[in-house]
């Protein structure tokens, strides 16, 4: 679905002047529009309601909370069919950039962190549903029984007999493997390099699958397929709320979510890489 002026309009309050397609993502196709009123602003718009957009809408309501200063775009509109944000110009990442990332990134895992693991709100990470259900309990069998298993049974397709009691394995050990006990924090939830926007010499996270998590996820997303600068964010980050020690042996088990994610949209093209996180993760306690 392309974006149509006259809704976007709507949603606004002021005239479309242009819209320029950028191709598109998953179920939507995403958009800049220039309005009237001289602003330029970001869409994405999709045919069906998935619930999609009102999770990211929540999502980046709910990290906006952290305070004034969280890493994350305004909302300006939000519906079932269509969410409006800035235009925010990309530009090269540089390292004090970096190293402002991971001081915003330690503030937002810390400040006014929620009281349980999940959201108040059914969560998307693309366009798979996730399962947000609150619980007031350790993360670990949180971890295990709302993000593992739902996405081992949606890879299974791809998977040999012997990899899915591989990943079997480390949702039985899952206590054992996850260390020691973190409170919930505030977390993006898909933070892959992509879905970090150097802007304003900061970076800003867009696209969250945002939830109270354990902030050792966010780290390691962002190692999962590389990311400018990483370990000037990553010291940045640590000196600014040390991390627990072991949490680099431990990047392999939060990486086993995203990488089942990645063969339940994508097939068997993912299935080394998976295999490969489960046994580390399973070596890590080792």
């Amino acid at each position: 679905m392309a974006a149509r002026p006259e809704h976007v309009a709507g949603l606004l309050g002021t005239r479309v002047e242009r819209v320029t397609d950028l191709g598109g993502s998953h179920s939507w196709t995403l958009h800049r529009a220039s309005l009237a009123d001289g602003r330029e602003v970001f869409v994405k718009a999709a045919c069906a309601d998935g619930g999609f957009f009102a999770a990211e809408a929540a999502g980046l309501r709910w990290l906006a909370e952290a305070g004034p200063h969280a890493p994350v775009p305004e909302v300006l509109a939000a519906d079932e069919h269509t969410l409006v944000l800035p235009w925010l110009p990309a530009e090269p990442p540089t390292p004090r950039a970096a190293e402002r990332f991971g001081r915003d990134l330690a503030a937002l895992h810390t400040a006014s962190a929620p009281e349980a693991y999940g959201a108040p709100w059914d969560g998307y990470i693309a366009d798979l549903p996730l399962d947000n259900t609150l619980d007031g309990g350790g993360w670990p069998r949180w971890y295990a029984e709302r993000r593992l298993a739902p996405f081992l049974r949606r890879a299974r397709p791809h998977l040999s007999a012997s990899d899915v009691r591989l990943v079997e394995r480390v949702i039985d050990r899952v206590e054992e493997l996850a260390g020691p006990p973190e409170p919930p924090s505030r977390i993006h939830g898909d933070l892959w390099s992509g879905n970090v926007l150097w802007t304003g010499g900061r970076a800003m996270l867009i696209d969250p699958a945002a939830h109270g998590g354990h902030r050792e996820t966010d780290l390691a997303m962002l190692a999962l397929f590389g990311a400018p600068h990483l370990e000037r964010v990553l010291a940045s980050y640590d000196e600014a709320a040390p991390l627990a020690d072991g949490w680099r042996q431990r990047v392999a088990l939060h990486q086993l979510h995203p990488l089942l994610v990645h063969v339940a949209l994508f097939g068997a093209s993912y299935r080394a890489r998976t295999i490969e996180a489960a046994t580390a993760a399973l070596a890590a306690a080792s």
